[in-house]
């Protein structure tokens, strides 16, 4: 398993149990396996940040980790990568290649803040992308 991606501990340790390991077994694989330097959380987390930065926000890739079962201190640093970042901007841009134009009516707008909302980004970074979007826009107009 660890030959295709990046597991946490935890989430590596359910599959193994969920297949009849023994905990005993599976806990001493695990150790030996950590011990190697096959398997590691803070990888794990970088790998999930790595691959979902971008197309989702901040508060997605950390509830991401903690699905996966990634250990809390791991999660943090991994996380911390993003802290330079400009949540808006990144929005901006996956709402950009989504949609062509701002909502035209409210329903609409609905829908492109759900649809920023259930990426992860906060309902504030959701509305400043639209009034963003709908100034660039009416800038384009004006030239």
């Amino acid at each position: 398993m660890l030959a295709r991606r990046e597991y946490a501990r935890a989430e590596l340790r359910a599959r193994l149990l969920a297949r009849g390991v023994p905990e005993s077994d599976a806990d001493t694989a695990l150790d030996e396996l950590a011990g190697r330097g096959l398997l590691s959380d803070a990888r794990c987390a970088e790998a999930i940040v790595a691959q979902r930065a971008g197309r989702y926000g901040r508060r997605a890739i950390a509830h991401a980790m903690k699905e996966k079962g990634v250990e809390a201190g791991a999660a943090s640093s991994a996380l911390a990568s993003l802290a330079g970042r400009d949540e808006v901007e990144e929005a901006l841009a996956l709402w950009r290649r989504r949609y062509d134009a701002p909502p035209a009516d409210p329903r609409d707008k609905a829908r492109q803040v759900r649809f920023l909302v259930a990426r992860g980004y906060p309902l504030s970074v959701a509305l400043a992308v639209l009034k963003r979007a709908g100034a660039a826009m009416r800038d384009d107009d004006v030239l």
